[in-house]
């Protein structure tokens, strides 16, 4: 059986003796590396990470609080506890470090004895054990958040094509509308997150279709007021059925909204401008877009030069005039119109 590595750990300490004091106490059972300054010990960690840092607080440029803080903020750093090394007894600095995300104090001369050298090897030994287990369980944890967040998308996935399938001109519609609108958010710039919420709701936009009546969904000529009444419904019914999942309140908001314009025009509740929410304007412009590049009961795929067109004339008044130019790009991008219905 191979033996296992030692734990790494960084000293930081512009004093030799306590460097050469605190080295002889731990190589034994770790591997120890170090260093005489808060700005060396910042230009290491870009290339090594330790299992563990002891830090001195006073030391000449940056101080320990500085150096900490610096760990803190970045994201490659900021797991890696922080013991301080310390002279000074004040109760504020002490209390300053546990702020900053220090996770013990140990006083330098209290070292130099042979309870202190225990104390010191022990202190260590908890403190990297206490991390590994943390990261053990975040790892666990977010492996089955990745599993269930892939379950969910599934879910999305087949109700959405439960919904798409009672129209076979509209099968695939909402997955190329959750894809249209997850490159709409990225391209604003918008996280990770936003992006997942607004492809979330894009798969599940029209679910409120499983209410409609299907030759009113399938009818090839012009709706009548009654039906035009009905379909309309669908985003009620829509939001009925999503307003549950708490999780992910955007979605109902996605389903009742999806057919609000930016003038004000649109159903069921009239919102205009920013009172619709940013995620369901991204979600209207995906919505249209699909329905001119895709075959429908009533219309042919529209040609590019067209679908361009009514985005161009429903900028201000149907979509937002900054979404809408996004799209407009997107479009001027897609030089051999792939994007529409294949």
């Amino acid at each position: 059986m191979a033996e296992r590595a030692k734990a790494e750990i960084l000293i930081v300490d512009d004093s030799k003796m306590m460097v050469t004091m605190t080295r002889q106490i731990l190589e034994r059972n770790f591997a120890v590396t170090a260093v005489g300054s808060g700005e060396e010990c910042l230009r290491l960690v870009k290339n090594y990470t330790p299992q563990l840092i002891l830090l001195d607080i006073i030391m000449p440029g940056m101080d320990g609080f500085a150096v900490l803080h610096e760990l803190k903020a970045n994201e490659e750093t900021s797991h890696i506890p922080v013991i301080f090394l310390t002279g000074d007894e004040h109760s504020e600095s002490e209390y300053h470090g546990l702020q900053e995300g220090a996770v013990d104090f140990i006083n330098k001369q209290y070292i130099n004895t042979p309870s202190g050298k225990a104390v010191l090897l022990q202190r260590v030994r908890n403190t990297i054990d206490l991390s590994q287990l943390r990261q053990d369980l975040q790892k666990k944890v977010d492996e089955q958040t990745e599993k269930a967040q892939q379950l969910t998308v599934e879910i999305m996935q087949t109700l959405s094509g439960t919904v798409d399938a009672k129209d076979h001109y509209t099968r695939g519609h909402s997955a190329r509308v959750a894809r249209y609108a997850k490159e709409i958010a990225r391209r604003l710039g918008k996280s990770k997150q936003i992006q997942e919420d607004v492809y979330a709701m894009g798969l599940l936009h029209d679910i409120g279709k499983i209410g409609v009546a299907g030759s009113i969904i399938r009818k090839n000529s012009k709706l009548d007021a009654g039906e035009y009444e009905e379909i309309k419904e669908h985003t009620i019914w829509g939001y009925e059925i999503l307003k549950n999942i708490k999780s992910l309140p955007s979605l109902a908001i996605g389903a009742r909204s999806h057919h609000e314009r930016y003038d004000g025009a649109g159903y069921p509740d009239g919102l205009k401008g920013t009172q619709i929410p940013e995620e369901v304007r991204i979600l209207t412009v995906a919505d249209v877009y699909d329905a001119l590049s895709s075959k429908r009961s009533y219309s042919q795929i529209r040609s590019q030069a067209a679908v361009r067109k009514e985005f161009e004339a429903g900028k201000g008044t149907h979509f937002d005039p900054i979404i809408a130019d996004v799209m407009l790009r997107m479009i001027d991008e897609d030089k051999d119109y792939q994007m529409k219905e294949q």
